[in-house]
C-alpha cells in the first residue's frame, strides 16, 4: 500500500503528548496527529479522544520533505451534512415614538425605492438613533449640553 496525501490508512495510536499523537501506519512508518486534527469539536485534552494502543482511521494530510507524516483523524471521518438554521433572523419591527414624540415613517417598498431614497430614509433613521443614544448618554452621565 503507497503513503500518498489524501489516503485513507488506519493505524495505531503508540504515543499521545499535548500537542498530538504519534500513530503507527502500515509499512513501518508512523505519523502524527496535531491535536486539531483529533475532532470536529474543541479538543483540551487528547486524552478525552484517544488512548495508546486504540485503532484509529487517520487521513494523510501532508508528507513533508524530511518525510514527516501529518494525519488528521477528522478528514478521515465522513462529513455530517450540514443543518440549515432555522428561524435566527427576526425582522426588525418599527421603533415606537421617541422621546421627540416622532412617529416613526411607514417603510416603503425596498423594491420600488431608488437608490437615492434608500439612502435618504438610512440616513434619516441612523441620525435619529444617534439622537437618542447621545440623549440617552447624556441624561445618564449627568451632563446637560450648553447651547
Amino acid at each position: 500500500m503507497d503513503l500518498a496525501v489524501g489516503s485513507i490508512v488506519e493505524g495505531k495510536v503508540t504515543g499521545i503528548t499535548k500537542f498530538g499523537a504519534f500513530v503507527a501506519l502500515p509499512e513501518g512508518k508512523s505519523g502524527m496527529v496535531h491535536i486539531s486534527e483529533v475532532a470536529a469539536s474543541f479538543v483540551n485534552d487528547i486524552k478525552d479522544f484517544l488512548q495508546e494502543g486504540q485503532q484509529v482511521k487517520v487521513k494523510i494530510i501532508n508528507i513533508d520533505q524530511a518525510g514527516r507524516i501529518n494525519l488528521s483523524i477528522k478528514k478521515a471521518q465522513p462529513r455530517e451534512p450540514r443543518q440549515e438554521r432555522t428561524g435566527g433572523y427576526v425582522p426588525r419591527q418599527p421603533r415606537p415614538a421617541g422621546p421627540r414624540g416622532r412617529a416613526p415613517q411607514a417603510p416603503k417598498d425596498p423594491a420600488a425605492m431608488s437608490f437615492e431614497d434608500k439612502l435618504k430614509a438610512f440616513m434619516s433613521d441612523s441620525e435619529s438613533r444617534q439622537a437618542d443614544v447621545r440623549h440617552a448618554a447624556d441624561r445618564k452621565n449627568g451632563s446637560r449640553r450648553r447651547r
